[in-house]
């Protein structure tokens, strides 16, 4: 009876008190969530500015898609040119040698026919006594005389080729520094629409942030109220229920002992299932090897990688630091610029600029099955078109945000994601 009196006692001072307390953390937790709500418009806000910067960072890396191809395109009409003006080059040399040659036999003509004297047709025609022999002289003479024609006519015809093959040369020279300029004006241009998305994402990254961490502080803020108070409620729930206090116990004892009995029971059915085989981060991967020419839906473990490079992420880990979300796909880390392989043929459903994915590809296999490329440099298929098995269709890059380069590829069956590894061969 004694131990009943001081409890109530003890029940009626210290109530108050908590009360008290309870109250001046309902208001400080009132005021935070007035924060939080304000913060919340900020980052709507905030949104708003994203959504207009993914615009311009859309326009930014189609733009740089673009100049990468113009890029190209000049760099194999340079190898042509250049070509083109190494085998001008030859030709002129062996005109050139013709010439030389040419000159060489006209030379010995000449002299031979100085040291003749001018009036050696003069002498044959006056000392010529025998009328056959002087006809055949006569002839003689003229057939020489057709041969230093042809000789000059042909060393006239060379020095003509000469003439336009220099001239040609000059041209084609004209051309290839016309070429280089474009060329270097195209690489000046794209590595200023470079920059100009590195300060793109620099302030859209530094933007979110800086407001995510202010979020973050004030919801953390507000859990820990949230325990204090809910501290404050236990604790006089727990004097109002005192009286309980016995049947609460025994409650308690009666929920860990069935908890108990149910992780033995399930001790003894046996081990957890297993889960299946996925692609270890970090591991290789191959786009080599001979392409699966059956059906799509047969083709599980049998089509190769769509580039050569390392795994960054696996289907079904959680993406950053948010576990709620998880990867659909797989990641694969590869040098810019290399070459991304269809794992199987299909059409070309889409080929453009996508939020979040970038330069993204979309491969139709029929039957509801689809392949997806996306943070590309470059698009090399437009949408409408058929490829085969192991064609190129884009270029890795880090389009869509991205830090890195890198491809994001995953699978679709009927709508649902699929794991890339129980489709493509076993890496290295």
């Amino acid at each position: 009876m004694l131990r009943a009196l001081i409890a109530l006692a003890l029940t009626c001072l210290l109530q108050p008190a908590f009360a008290d307390e309870r109250a001046q953390t309902q208001q400080q937790l009132d005021a935070t969530r007035q924060d939080i709500a304000e913060l919340k418009k900020l980052l709507g806000k905030l949104q708003e500015e994203k959504t207009g910067v993914q615009k311009d960072l859309r326009g930014t890396e189609t733009e740089m898609g673009n100049l990468e191809k113009q890029v190209e395109t000049l760099q194999k009409e340079l190898k042509k040119s250049e070509s083109e003006l190494q085998r001008l080059d030859e030709e002129k040399k062996k005109l050139q040698s013709a010439r030389v040659e040419q000159q060489r036999l006209i030379a010995i003509q000449a002299r031979a026919a100085y040291q003749n004297g001018r009036q050696e047709y003069l002498k044959l025609l006056l000392n010529q006594q025998n009328p056959e022999k002087f006809a055949r002289t006569l002839t003689y003479y003229d057939y020489l005389s057709q041969a230093r024609l042809e000789q000059l006519k042909n060393f006239n015809e060379t020095l003509r080729q000469l003439a336009n093959v220099e001239q040609d040369i000059a041209l084609q020279q004209a051309q290839l520094l016309v070429q280089k300029s474009s060329l270097d004006s195209q690489r000046e241009e794209l590595d200023k629409v470079r920059k100009e998305r590195q300060q793109v994402l620099a302030k859209l990254n530094g933007d979110l942030k800086a407001r995510d961490a202010r979020l973050q502080a004030r919801q953390q803020d507000q859990a820990d109220l949230s325990k204090v108070l809910k501290t404050i409620e236990e604790t006089l729930a727990r004097q109002a229920r005192e009286a309980e206090e016995a049947r609460q116990k025994a409650l308690i004892a009666q929920q860990e002992a069935e908890k108990k009995r149910l992780r033995e029971a399930q001790a003894d059915a046996g081990q957890s299932p297993r889960t299946p085989a996925k692609a270890t981060p970090g591991a290789l991967v191959s786009s080599t090897g001979a392409t699966f020419g059956g059906a799509f839906a047969s083709a599980r473990g049998k089509l190769p990688w769509p580039v050569d490079g390392r795994l960054l992420a696996r289907f079904g880990e959680g993406r950053g630091d948010d576990a709620r979300t998880k990867w659909d796909g797989v990641m694969i880390s590869a040098s810019p610029g290399s070459q991304v392989r269809a794992v199987h043929g299909g059409r070309v459903v889409f080929a453009d600029w996508l939020r979040g994915a970038g330069l993204l590809v979309i491969l139709d296999h029929g039957n509801g099955y689809l392949s997806l490329y996306g943070h590309n440099q470059t698009l090399l298929k437009a949408a409408g078109d058929v490829v085969k098995a192991g064609e190129s269709i884009s270029t890795v890059g880090s389009s869509g945000g991205q830090d890195t380069p890198a491809l994001y590829f995953a699978i679709r069956q009927q709508g649902h994601p699929s794991d890339p590894a129980q489709w493509c061969r076993a890496q290295g």
